[in-house]
């Protein structure tokens, strides 16, 4: 079996991506390297890190996977004119900035360049192989993976956190922010808060190898 690696939640830390990439140092010729969603919001740099990924998505198209978090969901709300408080709650305004400037609520529209706006609506829900499922909130206990609403992937916690159901393929999950990796017999979470001064994390599969980027809070 070829290795698959996964990262956690990043919110914009571009330092501590390319930090954590740089130490695994994956042959994505050979590998699959697995994005859990959640680029974007919060930290310094979220422009930074789409323009980081789509490049690493372009130069191995078959085996980068960048999946949607519920951040990026929001943003496409967002721009749509879809709950746009709820975005900015969220820790949307220094996304917009990046994007659009201080003012950018004085602007008549809100366009992406056309590369991101192809990178955010390309965004796969989840991404399953073999043995695993890749989600970025995770999954409704007792409901069939093709039968899985959007609500629920992006955005589950408690009720699947604390499920010891047998999904069928252990599921790789991040968007609840832990001090450590969670592993358990059907699921392991890999976002350890990297924006909130832990740390980014990388799990190398099916080895179960962890690798983290040390991070300080924004």
């Amino acid at each position: 079996m070829s290795d698959i690696y996964a990262i956690g939640d990043i919110h914009g830390c571009l330092a501590h991506l390319e930090q954590l990439l740089e130490a695994v140092n994956p042959d994505l010729t050979r590998h699959k390297l697995v994005f859990i969603g959640d680029y974007i919001d919060r930290g310094p740099n979220s422009r930074g890190v789409v323009d980081y990924v789509i490049r690493l998505k372009k130069q191995y198209p078959e085996n980068v996977i960048c999946l949607k978090g519920n951040h990026e969901a929001m943003f496409l709300d967002f721009l749509n004119g879809i709950e746009r408080d709820l975005f900015l709650f969220n820790g949307g305004r220094s996304t917009i900035q990046e994007y659009w400037g201080k003012h950018w609520d004085s602007l008549a529209e809100l366009r992406l360049p056309p590369e991101h706006e192809e990178f955010f609506l390309s965004l796969e829900k989840y991404h399953q192989t073999q043995d695993y499922v890749f989600v970025h909130g995770g999954l409704k206990p007792g409901v069939p993976l093709a039968e899985q609403v959007e609500e629920d992937l992006f955005w589950i916690r408690g009720e699947f956190i604390t499920s010891f159901e047998d999904f069928g393929h252990k599921v790789v999950f991040g968007h609840t922010p832990m001090k450590y990796p969670l592993v358990m017999p059907n699921k392991i979470g890999i976002d350890t808060g990297c924006v909130y001064g832990n740390f980014l994390t990388c799990i190398r599969l099916p080895a179960e190898e962890f690798f983290f980027a040390e991070c300080e809070g924004e």
